[in-house]
């Protein structure tokens, strides 16, 4: 019997063991899913501010792009209004070719 109760009281003691490790682990592990909650939302909150960022470059790109592409038109239609002038374009657009090879360039270089 005394061999029965030391057994009974060795496997009462191992379970407690057992059970305390299982309630550090579970503390161990709210503390890791904490700690990576907190994570998460450091990384989150630095994504948004750069998709932010780069929104607002990306449009300020889109911008400066259409800006260029207004500039070009504009430089275009002067280039060929001087051109109409100085009697190098006739009246359907385009560059007569006896003229230098150098407006030529010019006039092919434009869209």
């Amino acid at each position: 019997m005394e061999n029965s109760d030391s057994k009974i009281a060795e496997l009462t003691e191992s379970r407690q063991e057992l059970l305390g490790r299982i309630q550090n682990l579970k503390q161990d592990l709210q503390n890791w899913r904490t700690k990576l909650d907190g994570q998460v939302k450091v990384y989150r909150d630095e994504l948004s501010q750069l998709k932010q960022s780069l929104t607002t470059e990306v449009e300020q790109l889109r911008t400066e792009f259409q800006d260029l592409r207004t500039t070009l038109q504009q430089q275009q239609e002067d280039v060929t209004v001087s051109l109409k002038n100085l009697g190098l374009q006739d009246d359907s657009g385009e560059t007569k070719e006896a003229e230098s090879p150098r407006n030529a360039v010019i006039a092919q270089d434009l869209p």
